[in-house]
């Protein structure tokens, strides 16, 4: 489902990713473990097109993803590590403004705002102003803009930092019972633990390189 080949990124004069390679089958929740610096974000960024690679190529289902760049983002559903909400909209209002721009039709739409901000657990607090929310249902909101158009692909960079241990197994649930039906997840963490927990395979990353690649099963 996805398939990168040597990819990287100079920022100057750092190499902040280089020459990398990896495949995620359809179906499977790869990881990216590694330290903050590590280069895992700057690999999110450009897997997802938000920042262009130096050289390399990413490959998103059958589309390349600088050669077809709108078909291969309608593929994707990304969730930054930084919150992307309007606190002034409410959650319904934020799903809605989010899940427009990817063309889903109004009735469709509608169905699936109702659906997943009950899969994340927000629907008695869906008309409530986003500025009230707390550390954690900010989190499992911006979850939930990157499921609201039903992406065969997620990509989750750090979707717990700075959380609550509660509200982070919260999160790693969801996100476990998403990849059950079948979704395909990059997830980027810096916590073993929950690496092992959720991921199929496990890539360590280091210095924009990735130093092994296992399973955790």
């Amino acid at each position: 489902m996805i398939s990168v080949q040597g990819l990287s990124k100079r920022f100057g004069e750092l190499r902040a990713v280089d020459r990398i390679s990896f495949e995620i089958v359809r179906g499977e929740l790869f990881g990216f473990l590694g330290p903050n610096g590590a280069g895992k974000t700057t690999t999110i960024s450009m897997v997802s097109g938000l920042l262009r690679p130096d050289e390399g190529t990413v490959m998103l289902g059958e589309y390349n993803l600088w050669e077809c760049p709108r078909r291969a983002k309608r593929l994707l559903g990304l969730v930054p590590q930084e919150v992307a909400l309007y606190e002034e909209f409410n959650a319904k209002e934020n799903l809605f403004f989010w899940g427009g721009l990817y063309d889903v039709a109004r009735a469709e739409l509608k169905k699936n705002v109702d659906e997943i901000l009950a899969r994340v657990g927000l629907t008695d607090r869906a008309r409530e102003p986003v500025s009230r929310f707390s550390g954690g249902m900010k989190r499992r909101l911006n979850l939930a803009i990157g499921l609201v158009h039903r992406p065969q692909v997620l990509l989750l960079d750090e979707p717990t930092v700075g959380i609550d241990p509660q509200a982070r197994n919260a999160i790693l649930e969801i996100i476990r019972d998403i990849a059950r039906q079948g979704t395909t997840i990059l997830f980027t963490t810096h916590h073993l633990e929950e690496a092992e927990k959720l991921c199929d395979r496990i890539a360590i990353m280091d210095h924009g390189q990735i130093l092994q690649t296992g399973s955790v099963r």
